[in-house]
């Protein structure tokens, strides 16, 4: 094992039943050397949840409102004085956060919900992509930060975890931007560990007691795991949660982005695990995008580029007879014109529309609209001649 090497608790917690996440989030704090030398009396600490969209605990989508009543007791019990928020992809975030089952927890603790609307921009001369960034208040008043990141697989991430939970840390629409802006994935993920670099959360505390899988981060199947992660170091702990459910951490690009930026180490070399065996928690493989190689494939300019992005590339495709016609994904689609959009139709009004419409010239793989879809009915797709170059490729 590298000398100095990151340490990431693993510790096992079959259920969310109040005592037994308390019990296993302690364990681990201690096994890292308690909470006391993550906070100190006194000190105002953000809890940084996952909050995507207003959804119930038990779909599996947003950090579950018992580990974060775990994870505040200890911190307050050090001392520290807590408030917690997050900025969803969709949604109002106080009415997600009560949706999410947090709110009710954080009232009965006294834990104030911070300000996630309203936002300055602040200077960041160490990043290496990005050096100015528009962050909320709330997380600017914090004096320090504590990440709660889910297990979730990703479209186009393939995993979302430690390094991109601080994604949230940018209020409302302004996360969009980001996307219109570094449409390829590679630059996307090098934007999201400049800023979990630039905002330097103390810890991570990844809830992976029931995780998710399949077509994540929203319309995924619930998995359980039952195991909570803890660390100081992100990318060893996404790379360790990679690992559990079968995903080789050089595929996913937080990872591999923060390796190659300092941020952290990936390697299984660089990583003391501490706490439960790994194989106690060895789930299968999750359903997971496994295919090497970009899931946008942006990168080759000019029209030819663009023509063989479009025959190739995975991209969202609307399943119909899924589809309520809400236009989530109309509003939540970050390009001007809009890549997803409403088809005329003067024979249909209302509920009875036809279902929106993808127009691939113009879509960025972002998969805002996959994630975003509340009634699962985005998937992304490989068409037929990408999957072709993938088995050429790979001889699968």
């Amino acid at each position: 094992m590298t000398e100095g090497a990151s340490r990431v608790a693993l510790v096992a917690c079959g259920s969310y039943d109040p005592a037994e996440a308390y019990a296993a989030v302690g364990r681990a704090l201690g096994l890292l050397g308690g909470a006391e030398r993550f906070v100190a009396e006194g000190e105002r600490i953000l809890l940084k949840p996952n909050l995507l969209v207003s959804s119930a605990p038990d779909a599996a989508v947003t950090t579950h409102p018992a580990l974060f009543e775990a994870v505040a007791r200890h911190l307050a019990e050090a001392g520290a004085r807590l408030s917690y928020g997050d900025s969803p992809g969709f949604g109002r975030p106080e009415a997600v956060a009560r949706r999410a089952g947090l709110a009710e927890v954080a009232e009965r603790l006294g834990v104030p919900f911070a300000d996630f609307t309203n936002g300055r921009q602040v200077s960041a001369p160490e990043g290496r992509l990005i050096k100015q960034w528009f962050i909320a208040e709330g997380v600017l008043a914090a004096d320090g930060i504590v990440s709660l990141p889910k297990l979730k697989t990703h479209a186009l991430t393939r995993m979302t975890g430690a390094v991109k939970n601080q994604f949230g840390c940018i209020p409302g629409v302004r996360k969009g931007e980001f996307h219109a802006r570094m449409p390829d994935m590679e630059r996307f993920c090098r934007m999201l560990v400049d800023l979990c670099a630039f905002l330097a959360p103390r810890l991570y505390v990844m809830d992976a007691v029931v995780a998710m899988e399949g077509n994540g981060p929203r319309g995924g199947d619930p998995r359980p795991l039952g195991v909570v992660l803890l660390s100081e170091d992100p990318v060893a702990l996404d790379a360790t949660a990679s690992r559990l459910i079968g995903l080789d951490p050089a595929l996913v690009g937080t990872v591999v982005a923060g390796g190659e930026a300092g941020l952290g180490r990936w390697h299984a070399e660089e990583i003391e695990l501490l706490g439960d065996p790994p194989e106690h928690f060895a789930p299968g493989e999750f359903a997971a995008n496994r295919r090497t190689g970009s899931t946008t494939g942006v990168g080759v300019g000019g029209p030819v580029g663009r023509l063989v992005r479009d025959l190739v590339a995975p991209r969202p495709v609307i399943v119909e007879e899924r589809c309520t016609r809400c236009g989530t994904c109309v509003e939540v689609c970050p390009v001007d014109p809009k890549a997803v959009d409403w088809v005329a139709d003067e024979t249909r009004s209302g509920r009875e529309r036809a279902v929106p419409e993808h127009d691939y010239r113009l879509c960025i793989r972002c998969y805002c609209c996959q994630e975003m879809c509340p009634e699962r009915a985005i998937e992304v797709e490989v068409p037929l001649l990408g999957r072709l170059v993938h088995r050429e490729r790979h001889g699968a």
